[in-house]
């Protein structure tokens, strides 16, 4: 059975044997990184203690290679991970550091707000706070930012976020709904996009919120994504290609001619609307495919000829394109699923 995790999720691993990189379901405990070949495996199959554990990021060792992160054991065996995407790769940096962190200090792990130092009275919920905030009529909306030559998709300003506290009744001011934004900021709920906002959440003990036009942030869970960009390739760039993003990630997917399973990459993008999936060990040069969304019929599903005998059960969902080309998903977890389905409903209705 698998520990109980500070993080989990797919990560590219290099391999120790071979040198060659594997799509592997990394759970970070309290003590150590454990690796699982599936998710579905119940003992993993390697484990890194992070006890006197060093981290590095980024990693420059692989010229080919974006996002990657080392572990060094106190043994000084390194160990090599590659993210998905680059806020995936800081929320594992972010939790790693603290673990080794809290390791050295003989603590139990634990992020790194204290409600006391930042005076958030106890009966304050946050879990529920962040529902409100991330209703899609009533919460904080979601904007596309341009900054300094990027395009900031699903995220909205700093002094947003402490309006809405304040129009909703949750702060009587602005101090108190700083006060809230900081506890949100500090668990987790909410994550700094960009300069402004990292340098911020950076600098003291406890991540400072910024009730600034010029701090950007986003939901934790949400399709947030930084692409940079300049208008001389976006002319060049196939059709397909030019739409925002909108949500990344993996899912399992399942193989057209073999009925098999694998974990790909899968990168959905607005106006036109389509969802490109990719090899995870290999990059993102070329997509193994592209499903055009326009039309298409995206519902969650209870079973899958052929998804048990290869133990792939629960979380799946399928696509089915307007032309009745239908594709198998099956994502980590129920609200994982629900947020795809979600994303790929308003895509396939909103993307030409």
């Amino acid at each position: 059975i698998q520990p109980t995790a500070v993080r989990r999720s797919v990560v590219v691993l290099q391999g120790t044997v071979l040198n060659s990189w594997k799509v592997v379901w990394v759970v970070l405990a309290d003590d150590a990184i454990e690796f699982y070949k599936k998710k579905t495996d119940n003992s993993p199959k390697g484990m890194i203690p992070l006890k006197g554990a060093t981290l590095t990021s980024p990693c420059q060792d692989f010229t080919k290679r974006t996002l990657v992160f080392k572990v060094s054991t106190a043994k000084n065996q390194g160990h090599f991970f590659q993210a998905t995407h680059l806020e995936e790769r800081e929320l594992w940096v972010k939790d790693i550091k603290r673990a080794i962190t809290c390791l050295q200090g003989g603590k139990k792990f634990a992020r790194k707000s204290t409600r006391r130092s930042i005076r958030l009275p106890e009966n304050v919920n946050l879990s529920e706070l962040y529902v409100l905030m991330k209703d899609q009529d009533k919460g904080v909306q979601e904007l596309k930012v341009e900054k300094d030559k990027r395009l900031f998709n699903h995220c909205f300003t700093g002094n947003t976020v402490i309006d809405w506290l304040i129009s909703e009744g949750k702060a009587r001011n602005r101090p108190e709904g700083l006060m809230l934004a900081t506890g949100l900021l500090n668990e987790g709920f909410l994550l700094p996009a960009g300069d402004v906002s990292k340098d911020g959440a950076e600098k003291g003990a406890e991540c400072v919120f910024l009730d600034q036009t010029e701090a950007l942030y986003y939901f934790a869970d949400s399709g947030f994504f930084c692409e940079g960009y300049s208008s001389d390739e976006d002319v060049i760039m196939k059709e397909e290609f030019r739409g925002a993003i909108v949500k990344q990630g993996c899912l399992l997917k399942q193989g057209h001619r073999r009925k098999n399973w694998k974990v790909r990459k899968f990168i959905l993008r607005d106006d036109p609307a389509y969802i490109h999936y990719y090899d995870p060990t290999k990059g993102e040069d070329n997509p193994l495919g592209s499903i055009h969304l326009r039309g298409s019929v995206v519902t969650a599903v209870e079973c899958v000829p052929d998804a048990k005998r290869h133990e792939v059960d629960g979380n799946l969902f399928e696509i089915i394109t307007s032309d009745e080309i239908h594709y198998y998903l099956q994502a980590a977890t129920a609200d994982e699923r629900k947020d795809w389905i979600k994303a790929i409903q308003s895509v396939s209705k909103t993307g030409k």
